[in-house]
């Protein structure tokens, strides 16, 4: 369930971050493009993105633990970057998908992406009893 969740927060996220064109990330959806399709393919690029990150994101982040610690986290602002850039990638290979023009443009989409995350998971975040 929480894997879901956090597609759909990521769905919108990407959603609003494509709202904004300054940032040069765009959505291309499935053909003929209406907004069931493009429902559809926000949620199949938020699914791949929560699975870079799961996957991908964490094997980096382990990796580049001491650049974490010299740069007291900042690190991570690039390699959110990265991943958002890594996604537009694994779905350029098809007619849909996500597309990132500008690898600094796709690190301050994904510093808003990553903001909203963390707003909805204060209030998604299982409370404790």
């Amino acid at each position: 369930m929480g894997f879901l969740i956090r597609v759909v927060v990521n769905a919108f996220a990407i959603w609003v971050v494509t709202l904004i064109p300054a940032l040069q990330v765009t959505v291309v959806p499935f053909p003929p493009g209406d907004t069931l399709q493009m429902v559809l393919t926000l949620l199949i690029v938020a699914a791949i993105f929560a699975l870079v990150n799961t996957i991908i994101g964490t094997v980096i982040k382990v990796l580049a633990f001491p650049i974490y610690i010299l740069t007291l986290g900042l690190i991570g602002l690039l390699i959110n970057g990265f991943l958002l850039w890594l996604t537009a990638w694994l779905t350029h290979w098809w007619n849909w998908g996500l597309r990132v023009e500008d690898f600094w443009w796709g690190l301050v989409a994904a510093i808003v992406i990553s903001l909203i995350n963390w707003i909805f998971g204060i209030f998604l975040r299982p409370k404790k009893d």
